[in-house]
Parts: C-alpha cells; sequence; structure tokens
C-alpha cells in the first residue's frame, strides 16, 4: 500500500491554476502507481478552520462551515473538471478535534510543547532536526514565519520560532474544550493530526506547493516525530509556484486564474495538458496562449488516429519514472502523432481523453 498526503484547500475561495497544479501532480504520481499495480491510498485534507477562512466568513458575514461547505463543492467541481481521480478521503480539520487534543498532550508530557498565555506552543529547541526539512537559516525561517501568520513576536513565546498547537479563540470563533480551555488548533498541528490518523506514523510521500515547506511541512514534521519518534515522511513532493504579471498567483494578492473561468474558453484536455507541460518541480508563469497551444496539441493527438504502437505508452512510462516528467511524456506523444501512431493508451496515462 502505497500512501499520500497531499495538503488540501483552506476553503474561503476558488480553486486556482496553482492549487490545480499541486493536485494534478499527485494525480499523475497515483495514476502511475497504480499503473504499476499498487495499491494507494491519497488523502488530501480540508483546512475547514483556521485564520483565513475565519477572516474571510467574518467579512462575508456567514457561517465558516457554510463558506466551507460552498467553496468545497466549487473545489470538487473544478478538480471533476481536470479529470482527478478520487482521493481515499477528504478528512476536515474539524473532525480530528480529538486526535488533535492527544498529539498536543503527548507533545506537552514528552516535553516538547508548553503552556503560555492561554495558549499551548511547541518548543522547537526541544527538536533538534528543526530545519532538516527546508534547510533554511534563521532569518529566513523568521521571514517566512512572520509571513505565514507564525507572529515571531508572540510574547508569549519562548522563541520567536516556536509555533501555536493550541489557541484561544476570539468571541466570534468556533471554540473546543480542552485541557488548556476553550479554543481551536493551530493550523500545523491539524495536518498532523489528519495525516497520522489516516495514514499511519510514516507516510510514503507528503507535500504541496513549495510555499510550504516552511513553515508548515517543517512544523508538521517536527511535532509528528517528536511523538511517535519514528520518520513522518518517506518521500517530500513539493511543486513549484504558479505565478501572474510577474507574481506568485494567491488569494491575498489577488491575481488569480481560476480553473472553471479557463473552463468556460477551452476543453478540460487542454487545461490539463497546459499544466502538465511544465515540470512539478518549477515555478512558472501563466499565459492564456500555453492553453490555446495545448488545445492545438490535443488536436493533433486525436487527429493521428493510427495504429497504436505499444511502446508510446513505455515511453511514457519512463518519463514518468523520471521524477514525474510529464513534460518529456507530452513530447513522446507529440513524436508519435507525427509519425502517425495512435497515442491514446499514452494520453489515457496522463489522465487525457482523446
Amino acid at each position: 500500500m502505497a500512501t499520500l498526503y497531499s495538503c488540501g484547500i483552506t476553503p474561503y475561495d476558488s480553486a486556482h491554476l496553482g492549487h490545480a497544479a499541486v493536485y494534478l501532480t499527485f494525480d499523475i504520481l497515483q495514476r502511475r502507481l497504480l499503473d504499476l499495480g499498487h495499491e494507494v491510498r491519497c488523502v488530501r485534507n480540508v483546512t475547514d478552520v483556521d485564520d483565513d477562512i475565519l477572516r474571510k466568513a467574518r467579512e462575508l458575514g456567514v457561517h465558516y462551515l457554510d463558506l466551507a461547505a460552498s467553496e468545497i463543492a466549487k473545489f470538487d467541481r473544478d478538480m471533476a473538471t481536470l479529470g482527478l481521480l478520487p482521493v481515499a478521503v477528504e478528512p476536515r480539520a474539524t473532525s480530528a478535534i480529538p486526535e488533535i487534543l492527544s498529539l498536543i498532550d503527548a507533545a506537552m508530557a514528552k516535553g516538547h510543547a508548553y503552556r503560555s498565555g492561554g495558549a499551548v506552543y511547541f518548543e522547537v529547541s526541544t527538536f533538534e532536526r528543526f530545519g532538516a526539512i527546508s534547510h533554511y537559516d534563521a532569518a529566513t525561517m523568521l521571514e517566512l514565519a512572520a509571513l505565514h501568520g507564525g507572529k515571531p513576536d508572540d510574547p508569549n513565546k519562548r522563541a520567536p520560532l516556536d509555533f501555536v498547537l493550541w489557541q484561544p479563540s476570539l468571541i466570534d470563533e468556533p471554540a473546543w474544550e480542552s485541557p488548556w480551555g476553550p479554543g481551536r488548533p493551530g493550523w500545523h498541528i491539524e495536518c498532523s493530526a489528519l495525516a497520522l490518523r489516516e495514514l499511519g506514523e510514516t507516510l510514503d510521500v507528503h507535500g504541496g506547493g513549495r510555499d510550504l515547506v516552511f513553515p508548515h511541512h517543517e512544523c508538521e514534521t517536527a511535532q509528528s516525530e517528536s511523538v511517535t519518534g519514528k520518520p513522518f515522511v518517506s518521500h517530500w513532493l513539493h511543486v513549484g509556484l504558479v505565478g501572474l504579471d510577474g507574481t506568485k498567483m494567491s488569494k491575498s494578492l489577488g491575481n488569480l486564474v481560476f480553473v472553471d473561468a479557463l473552463a468556460e474558453r477551452y476543453e478540460p484536455a487542454a487545461i490539463r495538458t497546459s499544466l502538465l507541460a511544465h515540470h512539478y518541480r518549477h515555478d512558472w508563469e501563466f499565459h492564456d496562449e500555453e492553453v490555446a497551444a495545448a488545445q492545438g496539441r490535443v488536436g493533433a493527438w486525436r487527429a493521428s488516429g493510427g495504429l497504436e504502437d505499444p511502446g508510446v505508452l513505455e515511453d511514457v512510462r519512463a518519463a514518468l519514472d523520471a521524477d514525474l516528467d510529464t513534460p518529456a511524456a507530452l513530447e513522446v506523444l507529440d513524436g508519435a502523432a507525427r509519425r502517425g501512431l495512435g497515442v491514446a493508451p499514452g494520453a489515457a496515462l496522463l489522465g487525457i481523453t482523446l
């Protein structure tokens, strides 16, 4: 059984191409593992309670779970449009409160966490491998922690890079009872609790966007391994960021290209092909012309319609086995189509319907 965990959406806005690139990468990995005959359990969580969704719900004057439900429905439609295989389970953070409380309690019992100012923090100095995922220096960690809501200047912390496990809720925020008073979980502990619950103490593959390396995945690893004493992840998969007009796509900046908007102008096979034309490790810039070009590629593959050469599928497999080299896999289809060969099996392995 191959176990995969992909950090999922925080459902307070629609899915954009940056999200799609991450989940499509996991989809390609899942398809190849299944093609090899492996059983696969792929988990993609939903962060349905955190600072971002609570802030957006407050702005809109709606209940945070109602906002989550509407955005999850949109996300599911977008992923279906792109032809993603279903994952085994999409657990919500709010479903794991008992596991979160147990994990925090274990971290405190082992001397890795402390209570201060009504909150509970993980003490990074107690985990000697902190920084081994990102390999960033302290200055970079502090900068990124501040950027992603880590509040290095929180006076209740023993050290600036300590991170919150449990925090008191504001008056209009959801709260759960805990040994440390009513409150809600921190961001990082949610994924650890879900991953350990759904997939066990060591995951085969874990990942998400490259921007999650620090602090999220670094903190997940520290708290998980501190409690279990076992390696948290065997292989990390981090996907490059998608930009628009020279800047990374992000909800906070509003420079987004949405899957559903593209689907109004292009067929799903073209959108999927345009995303697969970029290697997952690399950052890249979105240009509308690339989707139009991908539509042309799909048309050429369909027009080839000749005899199917088993070597085409084998060459696609070889490209995927070389670090999921989807651009090379697409070039295999291009070359075969130019020779008049049928490419449907190779395209199907990439999730492209001809």
